[in-house]
């Protein structure tokens, strides 16, 4: 290692709550130079339904340091999972803690309104570097939301730096199909425009709807959705949005978008709706950006969903490739993009943009939890 050069793990916790990603990244906080290896822990059942609980809860906050009753439960629960599963990882891959120079923890949203003010992400970060010796960078967005910006999406300049990598030829758009689905937008050949946004729900209404109706958190492959035939008119309801047509960058909460009712249809229809109106939403965001994107890269958990890609390539009318298929991580982007972050923090290098969160000026973030 030289110098210039951090070894970072990254820790992300997402709005799809199936559990903790994690990545080691290799990098200055500006090139990547190597993308190690990744791993998952998953939460189980009651750990999942303590989170919905939390985010029930944190509906009602307007500190964002404040605790009450279950979200401190859950911050607890969030804490103690991260460690294991760091710990795990550290097993798995013979990793001493020597080995490792910082630790990007993201932490669990529950409540993320940058209108008011607001964005709460549970988990003790320095619980986490006294545990491991390891400085860890944590609270990544809330110095971009308290300078105005939507504190999301974070990962952009990360994208930036894989799309130099490889090479692409521009326009591409990386897309996460967490609970939320962001965008990053880079220009031809990883030129400096860089745009980025939410552009609607991704897996979260796909999932709630899994949830109640069958009892599985997932519609695994989308196979219910290639099933089933389309609502048009719950679609049209739902993209019937003030959200659409705002101009990024823009963010959203989890639970922004509540779904009509459905009960009528059946599993595979009610799939299939929800998944075209997740795929619609994100080919709504073309006229909005610069230049149509010539490549989509898809990450994320929805990258799994085969139908909801599909309908991706339909909707977008460009050419849709899972991340994987570059040479990334579709399941781990994300943490290797908070080992990225957790870097430039530490070397006091912008987070944020304007063009990504809306933020005045280029914003740093994070704060470093010391041993």
């Amino acid at each position: 290692m030289t110098d210039q050069t951090w070894r970072a793990i990254g820790l992300m916790s997402g709005t799809s709550m199936d559990g903790i990603d994690i990545a080691l990244v290799e990098t200055d906080g500006v090139s990547v130079e190597n993308l190690g290896p990744a791993g998952f822990h998953p939460y189980d059942s009651a750990d999942r339904l303590l989170l919905r609980k939390a985010l029930d809860a944190a509906t009602d906050l307007t500190d964002r340091d404040a605790r009450p009753g279950v979200l401190a439960e859950a911050e607890a629960m969030v804490t103690h999972r991260h460690i294991r599963a760091l710990e795990g990882y550290l097993a798995s891959c013979r990793l001493g803690r020597r080995d490792v120079d910082v630790i990007g923890f993201h932490g669990q949203t529950v409540l993320h309104r940058p209108e008011a003010g607001l964005t709460v992400q549970i988990g003790n970060g320095h619980a986490l570097a006294v545990h491991f010796g390891v400085p860890v960078v944590h609270d990544f967005r809330a110095a971009d939301v308290a300078l105005g910006g939507q504190g999301a999406p974070l990962v952009p300049l990360f994208h930036q730096a894989l799309v130099r990598r490889a090479g692409a030829v521009g326009p591409v758009a990386v897309l996460n199909l967490g609970g939320v689905a962001n965008i990053t937008y880079v220009g031809a050949n990883g030129a400096d425009v860089l745009i980025a946004c939410d552009t609607g729900p991704g897996n979260a209404l796909i999932d709630d709807f899994m949830l109640q109706r069958t009892g599985s958190p997932v519609d695994r492959d989308g196979v219910n959705a290639s099933r089933g035939d389309v609502d048009e008119a719950a679609v049209e309801f739902l993209m019937n949005h003030a959200f659409f047509v705002r101009p990024p960058p823009k963010s959203l909460d989890r639970n922004a978008f509540i779904a009509p009712d459905l009960s009528a249809l059946s599993v595979a229809d009610g799939a299939a709706t929800l998944t075209e109106f997740s795929a619609r939403a994100v080919a709504h965001v073309i006229p909005l950006l610069p230049h149509p994107p010539k490549l989509w890269v898809i990450c994320g958990g929805g990258a799994r969903n085969r139908e909801l890609v599909r309908r991706i390539g339909v909707n977008t009318g460009a050419r849709v490739v899972i991340a994987d298929e570059l040479g990334w991580s579709a399941d781990s982007m994300e943490a290797q993009a908070f080992a990225y972050l957790a870097v430039r923090s530490v070397r006091g290098l912008p987070l944020s943009l304007p063009t990504t969160t809306g933020v005045p000026e280029p914003a740093r973030g994070g704060v470093i939890a010391r041993p």
